[in-house]
């Protein structure tokens, strides 16, 4: 049998897992539920349906908090990343389902025996998960992948993927020089295909020539592909049409964003005011410098504006006039620096941004107007980013990191402009609280760049 058609065991084999998992979870609340607060709650009598109505809403809390952390993805992510994932959603359903039981109980209800039922699942969804994983990997090994590149910038796709090696064994890379009929002779000879940065032309063709083989495809997308897949697809002839309106956000998109960025930033800043506290106080007696460090970036439509940040770094830190982001072991950022920076404290001071309309909650990443200008100079389509507001987090940050290049930056802003909805902020503000404590995601740029932008060719091809 070949190993495409054991892809429909594969996904059995995860969602008979995710129902497992999901199972257990629900038994061991309904266990809990019953033996510590059903009979306990002033409601006479507790009918028994009620008990399963609970039990069945901590399941959709579950569920839907699995879903925004990747919980569900076992077998993608890397078994870390899923084990983290589910122990989050965990503790965020088990938050919510107190909420829920100190309503129903009408004053505070012991929460004891959640914090023991909260290390007790962790440790089931763990051990369920690793066994997952051993199994899975054992009956679906990587595949063998042909990689096809037409420039030297492959170089930084190919020790990614290597990252990965129980999802990817590259086991050869062929150069588009080499001519499109030497690749298509060796394409059978490999179980997937990834094309890297290959003219438009050529890739069309590789993908033609894949489809008709039925060999699955990995490509890394231009700027022109991110924009045409939000497109809407007209009939109004029998010729097809794709409509790319290219508008960034309408009318109506901009108002809900905004009452979004001012309800939410408004119980952030309350919320957050003890930790904005003590983080000034902890830099101010370090070494009495200034508390707050304010810089000049770009937001909507190249307007420029002062972002506030709390002070992570010495003062004077670029006093050479020279503009670098933060590189591995910079020697520029304090210890204070370095314990706000891990946790993300120091973005605090922009709830300030946005409450003034500067900034979103959610969008791209503001950038400096002198790095936005060299970034530009390699990529021209950079300025896309600014067709909306710059953000607290974003799509970027969410799924990229700090020292991800410029140019797959760009990329995923434009994914989220592109496809933007109130749902997919919800979710992205929701996902960032996860991203917080991963150090993959704040580590900087290697100590040997000045600002992470790949070695592209300045012009895109088409």
């Amino acid at each position: 049998m070949q190993k495409k058609d054991l892809d429909q065991y594969k996904r059995m084999m995860r969602m008979v897992t995710i129902i497992l998992i999901l199972a257990l979870e629900a038994v061991i609340f309904h266990v809990v539920w019953m033996q510590y607060y059903s009979a306990r709650i002033y409601i006479v009598p507790f009918f028994r349906k009620g008990d399963y109505y609970v039990t069945g809403l901590y399941l959709i809390f579950m569920l839907l908090f699995l879903y925004i952390y990747g919980g569900l993805k076992i077998g993608y992510m890397k078994k870390k990343n899923t084990i983290y994932s589910q122990a989050l959603s965990g503790i965020c359903a088990n938050v919510l389902i107190y909420l829920v039981i100190v309503l129903l109980y009408r004053h505070i209800a012991p929460i004891t025996p959640l914090i023991i039922m909260t290390v007790i699942q962790v440790i089931m969804t763990a051990v369920i998960s690793v066994c997952f994983e051993a199994l899975y990997n054992r009956c679906f090994p990587p595949r063998r992948m042909l990689l096809i590149y037409d420039t030297p910038e492959t170089e930084q796709l190919f020790p990614k993927l290597q990252s990965r090696k129980d999802k990817f064994f590259i086991a050869a890379a062929c150069s588009m020089s080499e001519g499109m009929e030497v690749i298509m002779k060796k394409i059978p000879e490999y179980e997937g295909v990834v094309i890297s940065d290959v003219h438009s032309a050529e890739r069309n063709q590789l993908l033609k020539y894949c489809y008709q083989l039925s060999i699955r495809v990995y490509v890394t997308p231009k700027i022109s592909d991110v924009i045409l897949r939000s497109s809407e697809m007209l009939h109004l002839f029998d010729t097809p049409l794709l409509l790319a309106r290219n508008y960034g956000l309408t009318f109506e998109q901009k108002l809900v964003k905004r009452l979004l960025d001012l309800v939410v930033s408004v119980i952030m800043t309350i919320v957050a005011s003890p930790f904005m506290l003590i983080s000034a106080i902890a830099i101010k007696l370090y070494d009495g410098g200034p508390v707050l460090f304010k810089q000049k970036r770009y937001t909507i439509d190249r307007k420029e504006f002062y972002v506030y940040k709390f002070r992570s770094m010495i003062v004077d830190a670029e006093k050479d006039g020279v503009a670098r982001l933060a590189s591995k072991n910079d020697s520029r950022i304090t210890p204070v620096g370095e314990i706000l920076r891990k946790t993300r404290l120091d973005e605090l001071p922009q709830l300030f941004n946005i409450l003034k309309g500067d900034m979103s909650l959610v969008g791209p990443r503001p950038e400096r107007p002198e790095i936005a200008v060299e970034y530009e100079k390699e990529i021209p389509e950079f300025a896309f980013r600014l067709k909306v507001k710059a953000g607290l987090t974003g799509y970027a940050q969410v799924y990229g990191k700090y020292n991800t290049t410029a140019y797959d930056k760009l990329k995923l802003d434009l994914m989220y402009i592109e496809n933007y909805s109130l749902i997919s902020d919800l979710k992205l503000l929701i996902v960032t609280f996860k991203i917080m404590f991963m150090k993959e995601s704040t580590e900087g740029v290697e100590a040997d760049q000045v600002l992470a932008v790949t070695n592209l060719k300045k012009e895109e091809k088409k």
